[in-house]
């Protein structure tokens, strides 16, 4: 991941190789529990018949005692499903499950060293969504493994992630692609063709910006707001089209989860709140391992370090 510089114009280097075509607990249990007590007290005044009516008070403790011990019977449930559902998948611990999304919105600005240009006229690129709250971002790119697995697992585990897909690897399966948006993931922008975007004129490279665009909304229902350049390079123009094609923000990432191992950018190798997370659409041909493997080892370091992943577009 080392930085680049250009005359007039800064490319970044990111992930090494194209792809290859082919074939809450704490504070959501509170939350839930005050909701359920105004509910009980509600329902607690309904009439009952005048030989057992019960004085106002206790009538009302008891509407609240049954709310509270049914919101809680279904949070047990829901956490003994979390449980089942990691053992399954061969996790020792289930994922934490992240707070709400923020009602306003952080503001989202371009990393210090990234800039370029007329930045502030373009849009941001980011490696981190500024946040208190310990959670990151889970991103995958290109398209190029499409293992059924993979979708069942994060379904199962309800750990929510972000795809930005490459046209020229995803056409021959665009099917898996709307599985995948059917259980909630966005699919946004990675280029038609997985170029090196700063070797190629404005044109052409809103050719494979706007293409892709079209492309994803054609075949998906809805035009992105996310860009990735591949390999997490860059210029001037890159920018510059990627804004007369729709797009609102260019994620780029702070980590990089493989089946054995996790990559980081910064000095101390260590996750922080709001980093993003890079991994890809890969199997045994490129790994040694899965994409459940990789997602395995990636959520045992998320989980050990505290973390939960959250949704990226509930933050921007």
């Amino acid at each position: 991941m080392q930085l680049v510089r250009q005359k007039g114009k800064t490319a970044h280097m990111g992930h090494r190789s194209a792809a290859r075509p082919r074939g809450r607990y704490g504070v959501a249990a509170a939350a839930l529990l005050v909701a359920a007590l105004g509910t009980g007290c509600g329902a607690g005044e309904q009439e009952t018949p005048a030989k057992s009516k019960p004085a106002k008070g206790a009538e009302a403790g008891t509407g609240a005692a049954g709310a509270a011990g049914s919101v809680a019977e279904r949070l047990k449930a829901a956490q003994q499903a979390r449980i089942a559902a990691a053992k399954r998948w061969g996790l020792a611990k289930p994922p934490l499950v992240a707070p709400p999304g923020p009602k306003e919105k952080p503001e989202i600005t371009t990393r210090d060293g990234f800039e370029v240009e007329d930045q502030e006229e373009l849009p941001p690129v980011f490696t981190t969504v500024p946040t208190e709250d310990k959670v990151v971002f889970l991103t995958v790119d290109d398209g190029a493994e499409k293992d059924p697995e993979f979708i069942r697992m994060m379904k199962e585990l309800k750990i929510p992630y972000t795809a930005f897909l490459s046209d020229y690897i995803v056409r021959d399966n665009y099917p898996y692609f709307k599985e995948m948006q059917a259980a909630g993931v966005t699919l946004n922008n990675h280029t038609l063709n997985h170029r090196y975007m700063p070797a190629l004129s404005y044109e052409k490279q809103r050719q494979e910006i706007c293409g892709q665009q079209d492309t994803i909304q054609k075949t998906f229902g809805k035009r992105p707001t996310l860009f990735r350049p591949p390999y997490g390079n860059y210029n001037q123009d890159t920018l510059m089209a990627a804004k007369s094609c729709g797009i609102k923000a260019v994620p780029l990432w702070n980590a990089e989860a493989f089946p054995n191992r996790m990559d980081y950018r910064e000095w101390d190798r260590d996750l922080h709140p709001g980093d993003i997370i890079l991994t890809h659409f890969r199997g045994r041909e490129d790994w040694k391992g899965t994409m459940p493997d990789m997602i395995r080892h990636a959520m045992k370091t998320i989980t050990d370090k505290g973390y939960a992943v959250a949704r990226l577009e509930d933050y921007l």
